[in-house]
This record gives structure tokens, C-alpha cells and sequence, in this order.
């Protein structure tokens, strides 16, 4: 019998695997940030099942993506900038796309405590030596 908790269970689990798969996708294409959707496909799995949720935790994605965002540790300047700029561009092309002045300026007030957010609350991490001379190659 399918009760309301396998439903929620099973909507997560997609979610989650649509979440997973994006930030996949965002690992090969530079324009797609995979870090946030790594966030929420943990999010998802977590409130999915704990099976897949420690399937999940044992994945590169979570060490790489997940785990030091967990563990308070930040971002790197380079994650924030790209994150930045690419939500900024969707949100700039939404003012110009919507024709409702009240969403435009929700979208403006986004926009801006996204900016606060991220370069107030969320540590900036200085690159490994390692990553610097590989970016330089």
C-alpha cells in the first residue's frame, strides 16, 4: 500500500536524482555551477532514505561539493564568483523578462541578499598552492 510517506520519500529521491544529475552537468560545463545542486541533491537524499543518503555521503561529489560546505569551511573566491555572476545573469535576464514591477523588485532584493550572503556569511577559502599552479598551467 503506498502511504504518504513513500510518496514523499519517492518525490525527494527524484529531486534529488534530478539535483544530482545538474550538478554532474555542472561539473563539465563551466556556465552551471555543480556545488549548489550537490547541496540539495544531499537535502533531498537525506529526507529520501537513509539508504541512499549514505550512499551518497560516500560518493567523491559529496567529499568534494558537500562535505566542506557542511563543515563550515566555505568557499573558495573563484566558487563564489562563478556562483555569483551566473545566478546574477539568470536573475538580470528575469527583470528584463518579467513585466510585473513587484517581482522585479523581489528580484532586485534577491539579487542583493545574495550578495550580502555570500560575501558576508559564507567564509572565503584561500586556494591550495597546488590548485594555484594548476590554474597558471
Amino acid at each position: 500500500m503506498i502511504t504518504i510517506k513513500n510518496i514523499k520519500s519517492i518525490l525527494f529521491f527524484l529531486l534529488g536524482s534530478i539535483s544530482l544529475g545538474i550538478g554532474v552537468a555542472g561539473i563539465v560545463l563551466p556556465v552551471l555551477p555543480g556545488g549548489p545542486f550537490f547541496l540539495f541533491a544531499s537535502f533531498c537524499f537525506a529526507k529520501s532514505s537513509k539508504r541512499i543518503e549514505n550512499w551518497f555521503k560516500g560518493t567523491s561529489f559529496y567529499e568534494k561539493y558537500v562535505e566542506r560546505f557542511r563543515q563550515k569551511k566555505g568557499m573558495t573566491r573563484k566558487e563564489k564568483i562563478r556562483i555569483n555572476l551566473i545566478a546574477d545573469a539568470f536573475i538580470l535576464f528575469s527583470v528584463f523578462y518579467v513585466d510585473i514591477l513587484l517581482v522585479k523588485i523581489l528580484l532586485v532584493i534577491l539579487a542583493l541578499y545574495k550578495q550580502y550572503y555570500f560575501i558576508k556569511k559564507i567564509k572565503t577559502l584561500k586556494p591550495k598552492q597546488e590548485e594555484i599552479a594548476k590554474d597558471f598551467i
